[in-house]
């Protein structure tokens, strides 16, 4: 049978992932200006996200401005949007079928349980693809802020450092791995196929199984 735990457990992780997710996309914070050079007085910091870029100043300024043309992006920042709205998405859809599939509502019914934890599987797994559609643009923008940071071609004011926001979208990766798992785990029902698989062997050679119990009555009464 499901069990009711580990599906609101991993229900709720899910969720905490989605909406962590959702703030990562949104947030200007994915690359952070890089100071290497020898000055101490800093006026200016500038955040670059996915849809805008903001210029932070010491007074306490912050002056934001979403890009002009989608097309005039980088194609690592067009794949990084695609991506991270495709996972979002695929939360969406696969809350709404682990709420329906989860064994303490009553969606679909009491009377059917197997359907219910088909649905249930289904949304784990959903959760998974999402998770791993969402660490890979995280993981890419990672990769070309540290190659950057360390070439020496690239000028200092051209520097970035990992922003807030990629930490906070590993974070968001994790959770929405391990809550699918766990869905998907409570959701399964162990041995049924076992038991399912010997019970089709009894039916299909009742002879063997009648010649056994012969066999035990004859020794018995030896």
């Amino acid at each position: 049978m499901a069990s009711t735990g580990l599906q609101l457990l991993g229900l709720v992780l899910a969720v905490l992932g989605w909406v962590c997710g959702a703030l990562v996309c949104a947030a200007p914070l994915w690359r952070v200006s890089a100071f290497v050079g020898g000055e101490l007085v800093i006026a200016q910091v500038l955040w670059e996200g996915l849809w805008m870029n903001c210029l932070s100043q010491t007074t306490g300024q912050i002056q934001c401005k979403t890009y002009d043309s989608t097309l005039a992006l980088p194609t690592s920042a067009q794949a990084a949007r695609g991506l991270t709205v495709l996972s979002l998405l695929l939360c969406l859809l696969a809350l709404m079928l682990g709420v329906a599939g989860a064994k303490c509502t009553h969606c679909m019914g009491d009377a059917n349980q197997t359907s219910k934890a088909r649905l249930a599987r289904i949304a784990g797994l959903l959760f998974v693809v999402s998770g791993l559609a969402y660490l890979i643009p995280i993981c890419w923008t990672a990769h070309a802020v540290i190659r950057d940071f360390y070439d020496p071609t690239v000028a200092a004011p051209l520097k970035r450092e990992l922003g807030p926001a990629l930490y906070l979208g590993w974070l968001a990766s994790v959770l929405l791995l391990v809550g699918g798992s766990l869905l998907h785990l409570g959701s399964s029902q162990p041995g049924a196929g076992a038991l399912a698989f010997f019970g089709g062997a009894m039916k299909n050679n009742p002879t063997k199984g009648a010649a056994g119990e012969a066999k035990q009555q004859e020794k018995s009464f030896v």
